[in-house]
């Protein structure tokens, strides 16, 4: 089993297989979590605090590591590489075309293509989803559009404290795949059979553990 001990290693081992979700899969060995050293997890403080160097690891290993990260995974977040990327989000938009004029879906691309990318609360702000109990509603369309590839990660934020020092789990900073790496990002030279093919192919590399249908249920 590897054994990361730093940012820099994890952002290597993803630039290795291509994929990696941040949390339990349900296929162990393949989430970052189980890859880490032990003190590089989730630890409670003496002082009622926490300290999950991992979890900290997730903006610079998009930032620098140029990953597209998002919930691509069962519903789940993680990572994939610039290198599978287009054949991915070939196949998946396959499945899940582009939002109807109209709906939710589209109204919330819309507001992001117009203001770039925007912070979770921030973009269920401006769709108007404000009333109770709107959160996890809202959420729901935005992990679909994630699982649709149609929306991404693009940073985490962090409030400060009185001394300028960030806390607490961070926000995601949304926004769409074209603004964050260009429209030739998410365009492929193969037919979405062609990219399922490859992926299968590869998951069945990085992933011998897996089932067919684990497999199979990761990618599609």
């Amino acid at each position: 089993m590897t054994d990361i001990h730093s940012c820099a290693q994890l952002i290597a081992y993803i630039q290795q297989i291509g994929f990696l979700p941040l949390l339990n899969s349900g296929i162990w060995g393949f989430a970052a979590e189980d890859v880490v050293a032990d003190d590089c997890r989730y630890v409670i403080l003496p002082d009622g605090g926490w300290d999950w160097p991992m979890w900290k690891w997730k903006g610079p290993a998009v930032t620098e590591g140029g990953f597209i990260y998002g919930k691509f995974f069962n519903k789940k977040a993680g990572f994939i590489t610039r290198e599978w990327w287009s054949d991915f989000c070939n196949y998946r938009r396959s499945l899940h075309p582009e939002p109807e004029e109209g709906t939710i879906e589209d109204s919330i691309l819309n507001i992001l293509r117009e203001n770039g990318s925007l912070i979770t609360r921030e973009l269920r702000a401006a769709c108007g989803f404000t009333g109770p109990k709107m959160r996890s509603k809202f959420d729901g369309y935005v992990t679909r559009l994630q699982m649709a590839c149609r929306i991404v990660t693009e940073d985490f934020v962090y409030p400060r404290d009185r001394h300028n020092h960030e806390y607490g789990w961070g926000w995601s900073l949304l926004t769409t795949p074209e603004q964050l790496y260009g429209k030739e990002s998410c365009q492929c030279e193969r037919t979405p059979e062609e990219s399922y093919e490859r992926l299968l192919n590869h998951f069945r590399i990085i992933v011998p553990q897996a089932s067919e249908s684990q497999i199979k249920q990761l990618i599609g």
